[in-house]
């Protein structure tokens, strides 16, 4: 016969902060912090990639005949600045990544704990 146990114990319900916790963190040099870590990575990243593309679409449109220039057998400038967006696409991705990892994941979590850990 066998014998039955009982179902582990859940774990309490963090707190539900209110809305002035929410403003007071928020107004906080600490969620400021956090806020201009990440502006100052994504903002002139996003500007970049933008200013990348919009130039790939120019010379789409103006160029032709650089971006027709072959570069080897069929393979053109177009071409590889096209997979190059890709290239760049991914790049950012892994980049932003590592940079959340390192500096906003770390941050962003000690202000979530505390803000959960209130009674």
């Amino acid at each position: 016969m066998a014998t039955e146990t009982p179902p582990p114990a859940k774990p309490p319900a963090p707190h539900l902060p209110s809305t002035e916790e929410f403003t007071e963190v928020q107004q906080s040099a600490e969620f400021g912090e956090l806020r201009r870590a990440y502006r100052s990575f994504a903002f002139p990243l996003t500007i970049a990639f933008i200013a990348w593309y919009l130039l790939y679409v120019l010379l789409s449109n103006y160029a032709g005949g650089f971006m027709g220039t072959k570069v080897a057998g069929n393979v053109n400038v177009a071409l590889v600045l096209g997979l190059a967006q890709f290239l760049t696409t991914f790049l950012i991705a892994w980049w932003y990544a590592r940079h959340a990892a390192a500096r906003l994941d770390p941050k962003a979590e000690a202000i979530k704990s505390r803000m959960e850990g209130r009674a």
